[in-house]
């Protein structure tokens, strides 16, 4: 069983910055896969970013390549989410995601959510 909760989100001016932080409970933290998912009003919950058990892997939504960056720390069982150049078209709920085993980018192969964390953009 894997908690999980963010924190970090906000509002910001286009071309600004936020780091988003996840804290998981659990001792089994380093097993699990780590990713943040986010699903802007109307539309459906999408991937961003996901990490290894290891931090040696990461994997990107095209959409973030090149802003965006995930990192993980085990020892203090906490992923985080640097994402700089903001856009307007990044607001969403953001919700931080575990499971076990591969890298995934669809939703329905999530173990665990996160409740969420508002990420507003303006222009």
């Amino acid at each position: 069983q894997v908690q999980l909760v963010e924190s970090g989100g906000g509002l910001v001016q286009a071309g600004g910055s936020l780091r988003l932080s996840c804290a998981a409970s659990g001792r089994t933290f380093r097993t699990y896969v780590m990713g943040w998912f986010r699903q802007a009003p109307g539309k459906e919950r999408e991937f961003v970013a996901a990490i290894s058990w290891s931090g040696g892997s990461t994997s990107y939504a095209d959409s973030v390549k090149g802003r965006f960056t995930i990192s993980r720390d085990n020892a203090n069982t906490t992923v985080y989410l640097q994402m700089n150049t903001l856009k307007p078209e990044d607001t969403a709920v953001y919700y931080c995601a575990a499971r076990k085993g591969r890298i995934a980018t669809m939703r329905t192969e999530i173990d665990y959510w996160g409740q969420g964390t508002q990420v507003t953009v303006s222009s």
